[in-house]
């Protein structure tokens, strides 16, 4: 591993450290995300305690926490696995920001983020999906689950070169996921449109 893959390693990290929720519900003058609503500083959340834009300028910054460190590893030639380490990096400094404590968000967003360099189509399909299951059933979590599940199935058609390094951010997707897996099958999952609920 080369000085410079550990260098974006770490910039990737500390990119996706930086909690778009918190900040942008501060701007907003809007309660902070990790103690209200479900307590899960992400743009669902804030959809529910603040509204439209605010839910959507986090969304929009955590998909660039992805996005940006992929594509520089991209062009500074990282192979494909490589290029996982580093989309995993800014999932892991969303998930467990240096910035606020280590506790951050799911990491959907921001994974949704490190595979838009791997072509329009794969995420073209990945939302739509995610919008589908969410206008059916209601359920973020659900949503987001289906979605990443199908991602390295799309990735091997698409571009097979990167199906390992899909694979491994759509792992630690659904493990961050697991007490939200628990609910949904217990029936008492929160939907998107729920307020005032504890639980995300």
């Amino acid at each position: 591993m080369t000085s410079l893959s550990i260098l974006i390693f770490c910039s990737a990290y500390l990119l996706g450290s930086i909690s778009s929720a918190v900040l942008i519900c501060r701007m907003f003058a809007l309660p902070d995300p990790r103690k209200a609503g479900s307590n899960n500083p992400g743009a669902t959340n804030v959809l529910r305690i603040g509204g439209r834009l605010p839910a959507a300028l986090v969304f929009i910054f955590d998909v660039l926490k992805g996005t940006i460190p992929v594509y520089v590893g991209y062009f500074l030639g990282l192979s494909p696995i490589a290029l996982g380490l580093v989309g995993l990096a800014a999932c892991l400094g969303h998930i467990f920001p240096l910035y606020f404590n280590f506790k951050g968000g799911k990491g959907v967003a921001t994974a949704i983020g490190a595979m838009l360099p791997l072509g329009w189509e794969l995420c073209s399909i990945l939302l739509t999906s995610w919008l589908v299951v969410i206008f059916i059933t209601g359920y973020s979590s659900l949503a987001a689950i289906i979605s990443v599940t199908i991602a390295p199935i799309i990735t091997w058609f698409v571009k097979p070169a990167y199906t390992v390094p899909v694979t491994m951010l759509c792992i630690l997707i659904i493990v961050r996921h697991k007490q939200n897996i628990i609910r949904l099958l217990q029936g008492q999952e929160s939907k998107i449109w729920d307020k005032g609920r504890t639980k995300e």
